[in-house]
């Protein structure tokens, strides 16, 4: 951009007229024009007094700066009193990032009772668009989806960044606009001209307004996979089997036993049954056969996962079936209000529901319509002829090519939330989740995102674990491609944050509850046991407690910990640990009776704490992790890991991006698509170069819907293929060559292990071995073999 002197400013702002405002706006106020109507405050930044410029585009708008502060913002407000938006749906500002890159742009608006509303703005580069921030807080979560459509758009003639907003106004009474960023690193500058407000006019249903095609794609945009018609399906479909016939001849060539394990790699015990085993300070899964095993595996496989509810937002959605007619066979009724924390502020998360992949495969694979010759007779009857129905979703079909695009692809293990028939085809190990569910207690940590922990002190709790496991265990106690079984998923074992309220959340939780909580009992025992009384306990902890039946009443806040006070620090540990070992052992214990044969699998942490750690490390045979990372070092402190002498499975890692339909890139965002195989390439490296990693888990097979997912409005690109059951061709490509690379070299760690394992074995004097007997609790030794980690 050109600084201009003053008057060149002038003969810009009478030779270049400052574009009108649309229809329904009321401008209050112009920072081409300024007038002594609304103050103007900057802090940290920089608003000079003759800085107009024009842009690419003719526009004339004004700059500000900010500079690298913590916060650096300028706040509008009336000269007098308080501006009364009460009529009024948004709040608008032309705006232009003066960057050659997008910016994270803060408005913060305020009302003179202290509430506020606060929007976090993705400001692109590029030319001036108008900003509408919603007066009424507004989110894409509330339109039932995890991200809203691209912007910006063209909505009644204008350029529109619509944001999302999140909090509470007095529209009549709103002080102050407030404009910031966080933290740049160095100075930033945007371009502004009018500021007002104006009606909604049907704003947010344009900008979420037939986004949904027919086939379940997202309308705002193009790609290479995207389908137009039935004919695009099958030629698509055509082309993949003579990708997939290629694929699996070379595999059948590859040097796999029946599990996908590397059948000339280095021998280990055959035990008939997934195990583990340390050689050599690396970790191995190793097959039923006895051969070295890298899961490589993928989660969701499952042809019913991508529904998405319609009800009440059928606008959405450009073609849905009308009842009666052959694909609205694919709708159905769910409700997911279930008050957890994945459920907040969300709508549209009950009623009648639509799946479109069903509707897709039935469209790619279905049968051919009636024969040509039946509607010709009757015709020739003078009778209507029957419509053209292709015949419905082929489960067997499905099964049959989901197994062979694992295989062709690289993959060899089926990950969590699959379908069942997966893994009794005898194709592909497999793995499965104890879903734990009854009525014990639980307890809150803060988000409660799945909910709150089970209370294992609770006796119905432990109900519930024998329960599910036998029923998990009931039809596979002997069967060779099961891998394993996963304790539950991304438990709450610590709160949102990095404070202490956070990393002790399980302790302050229970604390906060009543006495007929069996946690709470359990917790206030050990401090009874270790400080008797009230005194010793005050003592320790620095408060003062007159009676101990106080920390009974619900609601007990306890102490933050504290240097002076190390007790209370040490006394919230034990009871952490004490908590996760009842949790596991109890799962653990009851999956040694049902199924002695198989691996416990881990937690699947998302968030932990060292002593759920340790403790899964000591009652499980597997660490399970979900890592939102660029690589697995990134997740976890594997130093610390190491030090447990466990084996680990990264169960959960992706990386998604905006440009193939969904409107979401997920917890790790790249900019391109093709940004994606490299990335899922670097990750599996750095994985293997880690001892500890036994294998890997993409997160997920498909792309979620546009609209969001039933369970919780996810609608995110990671998938493998899309909702057209199209495969991302570059994307899956670099998948399997690095796949196949994985095994490559796990053989040659494999045998560089066997040679120094033999070496050693040669050159060390015979001994004969008794025996050690070990400590409750104590870890394996690090050349030991892991059956059932019991």
């Amino acid at each position: 951009m050109i600084r201009r002197s003053l008057p060149a400013v002038l003969a810009l702002l009478f030779a270049a007229p400052v574009l009108a405002a649309p229809a329904g706006q009321q401008t209050l106020f112009n920072f081409v024009r300024p007038a002594s109507v609304v103050q103007v405050v900057t802090q940290d930044a920089s608003l000079p007094q003759f800085n107009a410029e024009q842009t690419a585009e003719g526009e004339v708008l004004r700059r500000v700066t900010f500079n690298p502060t913590i916060r650096p913002s300028l706040r509008l407000s009336p000269q007098v009193g308080a501006w009364d938006w009460s009529q009024s749906g948004l709040m608008s500002l032309r705006v232009q990032s003066a960057m050659n890159w997008a910016l994270t742009l803060y408005v913060t608006l305020q009302s003179n009772d202290g509430k506020t509303l606060v929007s976090r703005v993705d400001l692109p580069a590029g030319p001036a668009q108008t900003l509408l921030v919603p007066l009424v807080a507004s989110s894409a979560l509330g339109q039932g989806m995890k991200a809203a459509p691209p912007m910006p758009m063209t909505v009644n003639g204008q350029r529109i960044l619509l944001a999302s907003s999140a909090g509470q106004l007095d529209r009549s009474q709103v002080v102050s606009v407030t404009l910031s960023l966080d933290n740049p690193k160095a100075s930033q500058s945007i371009l502004v001209e009018r500021f007002g407000v104006q009606d909604d006019d049907g704003v947010v249903r344009a900008v979420y307004g037939a986004l949904v095609d027919a086939y379940g794609q997202s309308t705002r945009d193009r790609w290479p996979e995207k389908i137009g018609s039935d004919e695009q399906l099958r030629a698509a479909d055509a082309r993949e089997q003579q990708h997939l016939k290629g694929w699996l001849g070379e595999r059948e060539k590859a040097a796999l036993d029946r599990f996908g394990g590397l059948s000339q790699g280095p021998a280990f015990k055959a035990s008939g049954f997934f195990r583990t085993e340390k050689r050599d300070g690396r970790w191995f899964l190793v097959t039923p056969e006895g051969h070295p095993f890298y899961s490589l595996g993928v989660n969701t496989l499952a042809s019913d996962n991508s529904r998405t509810y319609v009800t009440g937002r059928e606008w959405m959605f450009n073609a849905l079936p009308q009842q009666g007619e052959p694909l609205a066979a694919y709708y159905g009724e769910g409700d997911n209000r279930g008050g957890n924390g994945a459920d907040q502020g969300r709508g549209y998360s009950a009623g009648h529901w639509y799946d479109f992949y069903r509707a897709n495969l039935q469209r790619t694979h279905g049968a051919p319509c009636a024969a040509p010759e039946s509607a010709a007779t009757a015709t020739e009857s003078g009778q209507t002829a029957a419509p053209c129905v292709a015949t419905g979703f082929d489960e067997k079909r499905w099964l049959g090519h989901t197994l062979d695009r694992l295989q062709a692809w690289g993959f060899n293990t089926i990950g969590n939330w699959s379908a069942p028939a997966l893994g009794l085809a005898d194709r592909v190990p497999f793995t499965l989740p104890l879903s734990i569910v009854g009525d014990y207690a639980s307890i809150s940590t803060g988000s409660d995102w799945w909910g709150g922990m089970p209370d294992p002190f609770d006796p119905r709790f432990a109900m519930a674990t024998e329960r599910a496991v036998a029923i998990a265990a009931r039809d596979h106690r002997d069967d060779p491609w099961l891998i394993g079984y996963f304790a539950d998923n991304e438990l709450a074992w610590a709160g949102p944050g990095d404070d202490p309220k956070a990393r002790y959340a399980l302790a302050y939780g229970t604390l906060r509850l009543t006495t007929d909580v069996p946690a709470k009992r359990a917790f206030l025992k050990q401090l009874r046991d270790k400080y008797r009384n009230q005194q010793g306990l005050s003592k320790a902890w620095g408060i003062d407690l007159p009676a101990w039946e106080l920390m009974e009443d619900p609601g007990f806040e306890a102490p933050l910990p504290s240097p002076e006070h190390p007790e209370i620090e040490a006394d919230y540990r034990y009871f952490q640990r004490v908590f996760a070992d009842t949790y596991f052992k109890t799962i653990a214990d009851s999956l040694k009776w049902h199924a002695p044969n198989h691996l416990l699998l881990g937690g699947r942490f998302a968030v932990s704490t060292p002593e759920a750690v340790a403790s899964c490390a000591q009652y499980c045979d597997v660490l399970s992790f979900n890592m939102y990372t660029l690589k697995p070092q990134d997740g976890q402190d594997f130093a610390y890991l190491r030090s447990l002498d466990k084996p680990v499975l990264v169960t959960e890692f992706s990386f998604g991006s905006r440009d193939r339909g969904p409107l979401w890139g997920g917890p790790i965002e790249l900019a391109r698509e093709e940004e994606r195989g490299p990335a899922y390439a670097s990750f599996l490296t750095q994985a293997l170069s880690e001892p500890s990693i036994v294998g890997v888990h993409w997160f997920q097979y498909l792309d979620q819907p546009v609209t969001g997912r039933l369970l919780d409005g996810e609608n995110g690109h990671f998938g493998l293929v899309g909702i057209t059951d199209v495969p991302f061709q570059g994307f899956v490509d670099s998948v399997r060559k690095s796949n196949l690379l994985a095994l490559e070299q796990l053989g040659k760690a494999a045998q560089r292990a066997r040679a120094l394992a033999e070496k050693a074995a040669a050159s060390a004097p015979a001994v004969e071995n008794r025996g050690v007997a070990r400590k409750a609790g104590e870890v394996e030794p690090a050349a030991g073999h892991s059956g059932n980690g019991l």
